[in-house]
């Protein structure tokens, strides 16, 4: 399969770019990184050279005809990249984050009759944690997560944490059940330090450190006990096994998908 990544010198999609040259069944025909266009995709990725320069913009990389396109970039470039690439009639798989509905809106619009995946985080025991979470949800009265990422990222909280929030409050309605039970801290001598709040009073709390990479941690609390679930990716690379399920799956899918849970099966 034809291959283009979009954010090549990114920590994810230089992880993607590694395991699509080592792996047979897939063959990297592009690679856009514009702060590195020109340079040898080998040089980029600390090895030998690939014989293949990495491009300045998406057009470049239509033009080499790649069967599905990865998109890591930063979501204003990923808009504008994503239209042109639904123009072109090449499916994407996505993992960058910060869209607005109006653009996901959009996005939806212009990727009918053409598979594309957008998923804020590929992987797979992070969906995991999200099913757990969700099949816990009606069993408690109070919920809060937790979500750590390193030093670099500049969204807060992470897609990730948003939508483990949705799904826990889908699986609480769903049951039957209210939302959950409000906050009665009244003194708050730090503003903030509860964390944001979301639906059904779900609280997020966002931690920046250096070293860190991925990690999700979901507390739920009743009458005399507590239920934490937690998910930690340690390295970049638990990402790609995600990103390959969605790039084999999304040239069958008619229009935009969001999340890979619908990917993997199951109930």
């Amino acid at each position: 399969m034809r291959i283009g990544v979009l954010g090549a010198g990114g920590k994810v999609g230089s992880s993607v770019c590694r395991v699509i040259l080592e792996d047979p069944e897939y063959e990297l025909v592009a690679a856009v990184d514009p702060k590195l266009a020109g340079i040898d995709l080998g040089q980029m990725l600390g090895r030998q050279a690939a014989g293949l320069i990495a491009r300045r913009d998406v057009e470049a990389l239509i033009a080499e005809r790649p069967e599905v396109v990865i998109d890591f970039t930063e979501a204003r470039g990923s808009y504008r990249n994503l239209l042109k690439l639904a123009e072109a009639g090449v499916p994407a798989v996505v993992g960058t984050t910060g869209y607005t509905q109006e653009e996901l809106d959009h996005l939806a619009q212009a990727f009918a009759g053409v598979g594309c995946v957008i998923a804020s985080n590929f992987s797979i025991g992070a969906i995991l944690l999200m099913r757990c979470a969700a099949l816990c949800a009606p069993y408690f009265e109070s919920v809060e997560i937790v979500e750590t990422h390193h030093d670099q990222k500049v969204d807060a909280p992470s897609g990730t944490s948003l939508e483990t929030a949705k799904w826990i409050a889908e699986a609480r309605q769903g049951a039957g059940e209210g939302g959950f039970l409000g906050d009665r801290t009244s003194n708050l001598k730090v503003e903030g330090v509860r964390g944001g709040v979301v639906d059904d009073e779900i609280r997020i709390h966002s931690l920046r450190l250096r070293g860190a990479v991925a990690h999700h941690e979901v507390v739920f609390g009743a009458a005399g006990q507590t239920l934490t679930i937690r998910h930690d990716s340690h390295d970049r690379a638990s990402f790609v096994p995600g990103v390959l399920l969605a790039v084999d799956r999304v040239r069958g899918l008619d229009g935009l998908v969001i999340g890979i849970d619908g990917l993997l099966g199951g109930d």
